[in-house]
C-alpha cells in the first residue's frame, strides 16, 4: 500500500514537445518513507528528492539544457544508530522528441554530470563521515500525452544508468550501472513555457 501511495505522490514535472526557439521548464519533486518494526527493534527510512532542469529547444526535434539534483535521506534504528545521507547532482542534458500524434509523443533524456555525496553515521554517539565526488550519465526514454494547450502527463518506467564515487578518508570507490526498465514508475504533468 505505501508503494502505491508513493507512486501516487510522486510528482514528476517534465518536458513536452514544443516548436523550435522555445524555453522548456521541469523538474521531479518526490519523497517516500517507511516505518518497520521487527520482534527486538524497529527502524525508519525518510528521502526527499527535488531534480529541477530547463532546456531551450534549438530544433522541432532536440532540446540542451541544463539539470540540478538534490536528494537527502535519513534512517534511524531505535534510536541507537542514525544515519544521514546528502547527494548534489549538476550537469546537462540532451532531448530527442518524435512526436507520434497531435496527442502521444515520445523522448529520451540522455543526462551527464557530476555528484558528489556527504554521509554521516552516528552509533552510540560515535559519529562518522565521508564525502564523496564523481560523475553520472544516463539515458531515460518516456512517452507524453498532451492533454490541452502543451499541459500533459509524462510516463516513465525507468531507463540506464551509471554513476562512480571516490570518498575520502580511506573510504570505498563505488561504481553503479543500473538498468532498470519497468522497477520504476515515475507518473508527472508538464508544461510547455
Amino acid at each position: 500500500m505505501k508503494k502505491m501511495l508513493l507512486i501516487l505522490a510522486l510528482s514528476v514535472f517534465g518536458f513536452v514537445n514544443a516548436q523550435k526557439g522555445t524555453v522548456l521548464v521541469g523538474g521531479n519533486i518526490s519523497y517516500s518513507s517507511s516505518d518497520r518494526d521487527f520482534q527486538t527493534f524497529s527502524d525508519n527510512f525518510h528521502e526527499f528528492g527535488f531534480s529541477p532542469k530547463v532546456g531551450y529547444q534549438f530544433h522541432d526535434n532536440w532540446t540542451v539544457g541544463g539539470e540540478f539534483s538534490f536528494a537527502s535521506s535519513k534512517s534511524e534504528i531505535d534510536g541507537r544508530m542514525t544515519a544521514k545521507s546528502n547527494g548534489l547532482k549538476a550537469g546537462a542534458f540532451l532531448r530527442y522528441t518524435v512526436p507520434l500524434t497531435e496527442t502521444f509523443s515520445v523522448f529520451a533524456d540522455l543526462g551527464t554530470g557530476f555528484h558528489n555525496q556527504k554521509n554521516t553515521v552516528n552509533v552510540l554517539d560515535a559519529e562518522n563521515e565521508s564525502k564523496g565526488d564523481g560523475f553520472y550519465a544516463g539515458i531515460t526514454p518516456a512517452l507524453f500525452i498532451n492533454m490541452k494547450k502543451g499541459f500533459g502527463l509524462n510516463f516513465s518506467i525507468g531507463g540506464i544508468g551509471y554513476q562512480n564515487l571516490s570518498f575520502n578518508n580511506d573510504g570505498p570507490d563505488v561504481k553503479e550501472f543500473e538498468f532498470n526498465f519497468g522497477k520504476t514508475v515515475n507518473i508527472g504533468i508538464s508544461k510547455n513555457f
